[in-house]
């Protein structure tokens, strides 16, 4: 059963095929599924990798996995394939959203003095 948040079965038929093979011969390597699943958790919850649920596995396999993919351009692929895939059925709709905010600090936040005032009888910044 899929839990909430989780990769659906027709969302993981989807983007498995773009999923590098798994590793070396004669290691044990975790489903990527349960990585993949672990990793959007951890970037849902913004929870840090230690704490991963223990259902995903061990935190550095996740961790290392979701590094890999991203040098090797794994991630900007299945992107590109979501978005793709979803824009040709009409499933997403773009919209660009620009904000112009401004922040100014006030004039006291520039810094302290070097130099003690010549109005401070006591010398003091």
């Amino acid at each position: 059963m899929v839990q909430r948040g989780e990769i659906t079965d027709r969302a993981w038929q989807e983007i498995e095929p773009l999923l590098p093979e798994y590793g070396q011969s004669g290691g044990q390597w975790r489903d990527h599924r349960t990585v993949v699943n672990g990793i959007l958790w951890k970037l849902r919850t913004g929870s840090p990798w230690r704490d991963l649920l223990e259902r995903y596995g061990p935190w550095q396999t996740c961790f290392d996995r979701f590094n890999r993919w991203r040098r090797d351009g794994t991630w900007d692929r299945l992107l590109a394939h979501a978005q793709t895939k979803s824009d040709a059925v009409g499933e997403v709709e773009w919209e660009v959203s620009v904000d112009e905010t401004l922040i100014r600090a006030h004039q006291h936040a520039a810094g302290a003095r070097s130099e003690p005032s010549e109005e401070d009888p006591k010398g003091g910044s």
